[in-house]
């Protein structure tokens, strides 16, 4: 059984995430969570408490769902430019390059937006089958983090997600090989800068490629292995807030790479835009405070979408009493 702790005063975490170290090692201690495992639901909820995160085995999406996306990817990125800009810019949805939203955010980074299997740029029944299965494993990681924490609705979480009006997105990112630029700056450049996810959760899976890096605890960024047979299952934003911290979204980044090109196809999972935000009753202990003002969705993602990369986004929507600033 898991042991609850009751949620750290966050502006400890934020002053922790300001200031994360730039000392980076190749970390090995990422859990790796089987799916299958009887104590899955413990393990993960241990995790997501320690990290926020964790690499998913055992998943059961078929590999070659997997390669067929990926090589649709990689044959979109390959086109030339003039080709793939047809297919933007992402207004919301759509083809980018180089810039990260609206507000000024830069990386060494193409990527493709997709929501809707009715896209031009990309294979609808690629993007239709994989999406159908990596929202079936989201679903079920979901109701294992809710057993894990003892709420009684284990589907809390994966109704939100199941529902016809949820607010999913496919990302499909490129960063490509960057040795000449990286020579010329003398150091790795940033792919796509230090950020939480807002969603739910989400669920990335990448090609054999380094690059992502997690802030761990005490501020220290670590760069998590590739592993192209496994997901990585990252806690977002509003998850945090309804655990009301017990777990908390992680602070990651990509770097990118002077020898290959990294691919990654991440599913981000959020609930309706009209679902309000907040901690659940069912996990506060007696007398404990919520720790965050009600939101709906909705309002949260027209917040983060005017925010820049590395912003606390969640600061916005911190009760005054819990912030201690």
């Amino acid at each position: 059984m898991v042991v609850l702790s009751k949620p750290a005063p966050l502006h400890d975490h934020y002053a922790s995430i300001k200031t994360c170290k730039p000392r980076i090692s190749v970390f090995k201690g990422i859990p790796s969570i089987n799916l299958r495992d009887p104590k899955a639901k413990t393990l993960i909820i241990q995790a997501c408490q320690e990290f926020g995160f964790f690499k998913l085995l055992n998943h059961g999406v078929p590999m070659e769902t997997i390669a067929r996306l990926e090589a649709e990817a990689l044959s979109f990125f390959n086109l030339p430019r003039s080709v793939k800009d047809k297919a933007g810019p992402p207004n919301p949805f759509g083809y980018g390059t180089k810039g990260i939203g609206p507000n000024g955010d830069v990386g060494w980074i193409e990527y493709l937006l997709i929501n809707t299997d009715q896209n031009p740029a990309i294979s609808r029944s690629a993007v239709k089958d994989y999406v159908m299965e990596v929202k079936a494993v989201a679903y079920e990681v979901a109701e294992l983090m809710a057993e894990g924490l003892g709420i009684e609705r284990r589907d809390v979480w994966s109704k939100m997600l199941r529902e016809e009006e949820s607010d999913w997105c496919l990302r499909l990112n490129h960063y490509p090989i960057s040795q000449d630029l990286q020579a010329l700056s003398g150091r790795k450049m940033i792919g796509f800068g230090e950020h939480t996810d807002p969603q739910i959760i989400s669920l990335l899976k990448s090609n054999n490629t380094s690059g992502l890096q997690i802030c761990l605890k005490d501020g220290t960024w670590v760069s998590v292995p590739p592993d192209h047979a496994s997901f990585f299952v990252t806690v977002g934003d509003a998850l945090q807030v309804m655990t009301n911290g017990r777990l908390k979204s992680v602070r990651h980044r990509v770097m990118t790479n002077s020898l290959k090109p990294r691919i990654s196809m991440i599913y981000f999972g959020g609930p309706p835009l009209s679902e309000t935000i907040r901690p659940l009753p069912s996990l506060m202990a007696k007398g404990e405070e919520s720790l965050y003002n009600e939101f709906t969705w909705r309002e949260y993602k027209a917040s983060a979408y005017k925010s820049r990369l590395g912003d606390y986004r969640l600061g916005l929507f911190e009760k005054a009493s819990t912030t201690g600033h």
